[in-house]
């Protein structure tokens, strides 16, 4: 195809051919570097443009007005029945005495390709695994005044019968719920502002985008919320079940006992009695006693 271009041939891609109304046969004029316009035709459109740009033509068309040679990119294409591992041989061979440039197959270019986006996953992954722990520590820490402010009904629940156990099991539960609502809302919203994204970005190019959702990743990303969620009710749990914050309440909530009838009081012990009547005439010895500069 970029024979049939020739020296004053263009080839343009179907995005920016729309945008200026040309067509196979239109003309065109186009400035250069060095200063210098030249009349172009139009004699081929095609549709991707993210290899080669919106422009190309061939590199008679370029002789003219360049001022060094800088080969970017170079594709090659291989004939009929030659494998990949022979086509790279042979061009690696072919390009050793140009400074040895790196040769990649179609698949190994995509990859280094997407290798900047990966990074960029990464970083994403990163922030989120920040933002995961700090939610933990918030829920936990939430939890813990919870059981501060409810340390009444535990004490309650303690003293008709509830075991050690129960308590432990209600605040896991209650951390894992907050989890999975938490879970769930981030699937919905993300899903949401996935799609919102997808659609905005069908008109910046001419780029087939699809909105894919694949069930396994959201069910991964909902049990992990179930574990981080049982994980952080576990300092919670172990605090709420234990046995010195009820055994006040226990006491405090058994009933106190009856006088006997008849009103008698118990016996008081001369030791006692000697200790109060000490305890009463202690002030008196104080303000008697002379204040020493």
């Amino acid at each position: 195809m970029l024979e049939d271009l020739g020296a004053n041939g263009i080839a343009v891609s179907d995005t920016e051919a729309d945008q200026r109304g040309w067509k196979l046969g239109s003309t065109t004029e186009l400035a250069f570097t060095d200063g210098q316009k030249q009349t172009f035709t139009v004699r081929a459109v095609y549709e991707q443009s993210e290899l080669a740009g919106d422009y190309v033509i061939t590199r008679d068309a370029w002789a003219p007005h360049r001022g060094q040679d800088a080969d970017t990119l170079v594709a090659v294409s291989f004939k009929d029945g030659v494998t990949d591992a022979e086509g790279t041989a042979a061009v690696e061979k072919a390009a050793a005495a140009y400074g040895d440039p790196e040769v990649q197959t179609r698949s190994e270019y995509a990859q280094s390709a997407a290798g900047a986006i990966d990074m960029m996953l990464t970083l994403i992954y990163a922030l989120l695994a920040l933002v995961v722990l700090i939610a933990l520590l918030g829920i936990a820490n939430t939890l813990t005044l919870a059981l501060h402010e409810r340390t009444r009904e535990l004490g309650l629940l303690r003293a008709v019968g509830q075991t050690r156990a129960q308590p432990r099991a209600m605040v896991r539960w209650e951390s894992v719920l907050v989890a999975a609502f938490a879970a769930a809302g981030g699937l919905a919203l993300g899903a949401f502002l996935g799609r919102v994204l997808v659609k905005a970005s069908e008109g910046a190019g001419d780029t087939a985008f699809a909105f894919a959702l694949p069930p396994g990743r959201p069910a991964v990303v909902v049990l992990v919320g179930f574990a981080a969620g049982a994980l952080a009710g576990r300092r919670p749990a172990r605090q709420g079940g234990a046995p010195g914050r009820t055994a006040h309440h226990r006491h405090r909530l058994a009933p106190r006992r009856q006088r006997p009838a008849g009103g008698s009081r118990r016996p008081v012990s001369p030791l006692r009695r000697t200790g109060r009547r000490r305890a009463r005439a202690w002030p008196g010895r104080l303000r008697d006693r002379p204040l020493r500069a």
